[in-house]
Parts: C-alpha cells; sequence; structure tokens
C-alpha cells in the first residue's frame, strides 16, 4: 500500500467532492443468475461460497479502481487484491477472514479451505494488512433476503458484498446481492459495470460443469 497523489488519477475529481462527505458509501442491487455455480458446486465438491467470492475478486482484478482505496484523508493504492469472508467459529462466534486472490481457481480454492478451516478452529481472524485491497464479504445463506445496506463506519472504506440464499426460479438458480462502495473508488457505472463482470465471470464457469 503507497500513497499516491489524487489529482494525478482518473479518480480525482471523485476525491474532491466525496472524500470529506459525511456518508460516501452506495450501495446498489442485482440479482445474479448463479446456477453455473450450484452446478459446479455439486459436481466438483466446491463450496458455493468460495466460487462467487473467486468470481467477486476475478471481476474486480479486472477493474482498475479496485486498486486503489480512501484511508483516512488519503488515496492509496495497492498491487493485490483479497477477498474477505465471514466465518463461524466453534465457540458459537464469527470471525473474518482475508483470502488472497489467485487468477487460479484450484489455488483460490486450496487457500480459502486453509484459512477459512483455521479461522475456524483457532477462533482468531486471518488478516493480510495493508498489502492487499480487501474485498468484504458477508453470506446469510440460511436466509431469504433481497439485500442489505452496511453501517458506515468512517475507517472502514472497503468495498462490501452482502448476499442470502440463492433461490430457485424455474430451472434457474438466482441470487440477490448488495454492493456497497466508497463513492471515492467507484462512480455507479463503475460499479454496476464490476457487478455486470461478476455474471459474465460466472457465465465463463459453465465450461466446468460439462
Amino acid at each position: 500500500m503507497r500513497e499516491i497523489d489524487s489529482n494525478k488519477t482518473r479518480r480525482a475529481e471523485a476525491f474532491s467532492l466525496w472524500m470529506q462527505a459525511r456518508m460516501p458509501m452506495v450501495t446498489i442491487f442485482k440479482t445474479l443468475d448463479v446456477t453455473p455455480l450450484v452446478k459446479l458446486s455439486a459436481k466438483r465438491d466446491y463450496k458455493f461460497n468460495m466460487l462467487l467470492c473467486w468470481c467477486i475478486g476475478k471481476a474486480a482484478s479486472r477493474t482498475e479502481d479496485f486498486y486503489l482505496l480512501p484511508v483516512e484523508d488519503k488515496l492509496m493504492q495497492f498491487d493485490r487484491l483479497a477477498v474477505n469472508t465471514v466465518v463461524a467459529v466453534r465457540d458459537g462466534g464469527i470471525r473474518t477472514c482475508d483470502i488472497p486472490f489467485s487468477e487460479d481457481l484450484e489455488q483460490f480454492n486450496r487457500d480459502y479451505l486453509r484459512l477459512t478451516v483455521q479461522v475456524c478452529d483457532t477462533g482468531k481472524p486471518h488478516d493480510l494488512g495493508d498489502d492487499y485491497m480487501v474485498i468484504g464479504t458477508s453470506a446469510l445463506a440460511q436466509y431469504d433476503i433481497d439485500g442489505a445496506v452496511n453501517i458506515y463506519a468512517g475507517f472502514y472504506n472497503n468495498p462490501f458484498v452482502i448476499w442470502g440464499k440463492y433461490r430457485k426460479k424455474l430451472f434457474r438458480r438466482v441470487l440477490p446481492v448488495s454492493f456497497q462502495f466508497h463513492h471515492v473508488q467507484l462512480d455507479g457505472i463503475e460499479a454496476a459495470r464490476f457487478l455486470a463482470d461478476v455474471q459474465k465471470e460466472i457465465d465463463q464457469l459453465k465450461e466446468k460443469v460439462i
């Protein structure tokens, strides 16, 4: 992580407009067709949550603005991305787990399984620190929700994706998601394009089902 001059980036105007805003977070809702993930999860014994986290990381890795993040009153640039997931631990609580994003699905899967088991067993969060721009996720997989607007704490400006239980729709499986982001990092167009790219990554996994 390193500080950069916001005036020398394409986010210069957004930085001047929204950095000091009291509520700079924006939330967009979208329904994804996750049928390929459900089928691939059943066929290859992958966890559905892992597959969706990988698609989120893959789409974000193709979006330049995801490597920038407002931190306090500065604009920071990162070289690497990670996806954070929430893990239920043995004492009944929850902890967070940062998983470094890899273009290689098998590598991401290995890291996901190893790190989430580690967090579950130890009860301690896994934090990659300042080396990664982290995309937060939260799966309320047992509950049928339409979306969620996350809290804004003023110090955690990272993008965040929330979803619940996927739904049956004829022969498809669909999943409403909510995507919260800081307006300095993304505009609505980029955020909507990111969600469209998540759907594209999901669709491309159809090849692995066949």
